[in-house]
C-alpha cells in the first residue's frame, strides 16, 4: 500500500469515537426528546381546552394566557429540539438567538405602537363624518346655484 492510500483506522480515526467530535450536550437523548415531546403536548392541549370551554369569559385574557403558552412552547422547542442552550458553540448561538428575540420584540412593539397611533390620530371620528356630510352639501348646493 503506497503512502497516498492508507487505513483510516491505521491513524486512530475509526468510528468508534465518532461523538468525540462534538460538544457535550449537543444531542438529545430519547428521555430528553420525550420531555419535549410531552411538554409540547401539555402546552398545546391547555390553551385549546381554554378556547373550547370558554373558561374564560373575556378574550383578551384568554388570547394572552395563549400567548403566554406559545411563547413557553417556543422555548421548550428551543431547548428540548434545537438543544440551544449556553454550553453549545461556546454561548455563541444562545446570544445570537437572545439578540434575535431583543430585535424581533423592539420591531413588533415598534409596529404596533405605530399603527395604534396612526389609527387613533389619523381615523375620522363620527363628528368629521357629519362635517363632511354638510360640506358635500354645500359643494352640491353652490353648484346647483352657478347652474344658469
Amino acid at each position: 500500500m503506497s503512502d497516498a492510500v492508507h487505513s483510516h483506522n491505521a491513524h486512530g480515526h475509526g468510528h468508534d469515537h465518532h461523538d468525540d467530535h462534538h460538544e457535550e450536550g449537543a444531542h438529545g437523548s430519547f428521555r430528553s426528546y420525550m420531555i419535549g415531546f410531552v411538554l409540547s403536548v401539555i402546552l398545546t392541549a391547555i390553551p385549546f381546552w381554554l378556547v373550547m370551554t370558554g373558561t374564560l369569559a373575556d378574550a383578551r385574557v384568554t388570547g394572552f394566557i395563549i400567548l403566554a403558552f406559545a411563547a413557553v412552547q417556543v422555548v421548550v422547542h428551543m431547548i428540548y429540539f434545537l438543544h440551544m442552550n449556553s454550553r453549545v458553540e461556546g454561548g455563541w448561538s444562545f446570544m445570537a438567538m437572545m439578540l434575535t428575540i431583543v430585535l424581533v420584540v423592539i420591531v413588533l412593539s415598534g409596529s404596533m405602537w405605530v399603527m395604534y397611533h396612526l389609527n387613533a390620530n389619523m381615523m375620522p371620528h363620527a363628528d368629521m363624518q357629519m362635517d363632511m356630510g354638510s360640506t358635500q352639501e354645500m359643494r352640491l348646493s353652490n353648484e346647483m346655484s352657478d347652474m344658469p
